[in-house]
């Protein structure tokens, strides 16, 4: 992505919050609290029917619980302060309950400063974390 493309995405967000069904909610809440941490996000609300994470008091990925037929998955990429925080998103994911789906790593095929890993959380969805 150019230069000054990346940047304006940086300074106008496109959303505002994102949401992804989850088949078990406590399994979900644990992957994602400690896969967040490292990038600074934290699990800001919690109840029976769901779990929002984000900067604190401003939850943007909302967790809910869902008990129909799994979707196809959805991909969902946080940004990292730097490349030790990529690192470690992905061990403590890993540690979380998810499962491997690209270690920490330059992606030169994607841009010459992309640095990203990549998880499949509980659900089958592939959370990425990236510094570019």
């Amino acid at each position: 992505m150019p230069r000054d493309i990346a940047r304006f995405a940086l300074e106008n967000t496109m959303y505002d919050h994102i949401g992804l069904r989850v088949g078990d909610l406590d399994a979900s809440v644990r992957f994602y609290t400690a896969a967040l941490a490292p990038l600074g996000f934290v699990l800001c609300s919690r109840d029976d029917a769901g779990a929002g994470f984000g900067p604190k008091d401003a939850p943007a990925l909302w967790l809910y619980r869902h008990a129909g037929k799994a979707g196809a998955g959805a991909h969902v990429a946080f940004r990292a302060s730097d490349h030790a925080a990529v690192q470690k998103f992905h061990a403590e994911g890993l540690k979380a309950g998810g499962r491997d789906n690209g270690g920490a790593g330059p992606r030169a095929d994607y841009s010459p400063t992309y640095y990203a890993a990549f998880l499949i959380d509980p659900d089958g969805n592939n959370v990425e974390a990236v510094r570019t």
